[in-house]
């Protein structure tokens, strides 16, 4: 499977959006990932639909939204809608899983799981066939810039060998640089999600060449 980088738009510059995302893009990103914070499930507040609505009009490349809130269910119609391409949900609040991923699903858009670095990884035991992604956190959610929890390599791993046959994409999001990047996708990561190693950086082409190339060799391993 290709190994694909998206950019994570929470550590952009907010004031110059559009033209974060042209940089990114121009770069070579696979995907643009979104956080949708509500200040509940995480102790951080972000943005919601219309402003995914507004930054759809602008990407030429598909949106990957990530739904840090304890009621997913309502932002999904809308997310859909604007184009979104992908959504993850969180194991840990939706009460009725397969009802959400269903709800996804309907709204023309692929359905992940996310699971926080503290949760098992048995959550997902009863969804495997119900999702085309799962999302690794390997920082705790909610803010930029945290440093990498080393356990998530083997949480990967595990995680690999679970899925069995299936070909689900395992997407990383926390931590993601040049130096962990290669022994994650070593572990079984195709997707690798970073913020600050791309947004903090002024040659944002080189940060992603920079991760692409750590990819790589991991993925020679």
């Amino acid at each position: 499977m290709k190994i694909r980088i998206a950019p994570s738009l929470l550590s952009a510059d907010f004031s110059r959006l559009a033209a974060e995302i042209a940089e990114v893009e121009a770069a070579g990103a696979d995907l643009l990932h979104l956080d949708l914070m509500d200040g509940h499930f995480v102790p951080n507040l972000t943005f919601g639909p219309a402003v995914v609505a507004a930054l759809a009009r602008v990407a030429t490349v598909p949106l990957d939204a990530h739904l840090m809130v304890t009621d997913p269910d309502g932002l999904v119609p809308e997310l859909g809608a604007a184009g979104v391409r992908r959504t993850a949900v969180h194991v840990e609040v939706c009460r009725h899983l397969h009802r959400t991923l269903a709800g996804i699903r309907a709204a023309g858009m692929e359905a992940g799981v996310a699971v926080n670095p503290a949760s098992s990884l048995i959550l997902l035991d009863e969804v495997l066939d119900d999702i085309d992604f799962v999302l690794v956190m390997s920082v705790n959610p909610g803010f930029g810039g945290q440093m990498f929890i080393p356990s998530s390599l083997d949480k990967i791993r595990r995680l690999r060998l679970m899925l069995g046959e299936r070909n689900l994409d395992i997407s990383v999001d926390g931590g993601v640089d040049p130096e962990t990047a290669g022994p994650l996708v070593a572990a079984g990561a195709t997707t690798l999600i970073a913020g600050s190693a791309i947004f903090a950086t002024p040659d944002r082409a080189r940060a992603m060449t920079a991760l692409r190339e750590a990819a790589q060799r991991g993925n020679d391993t």
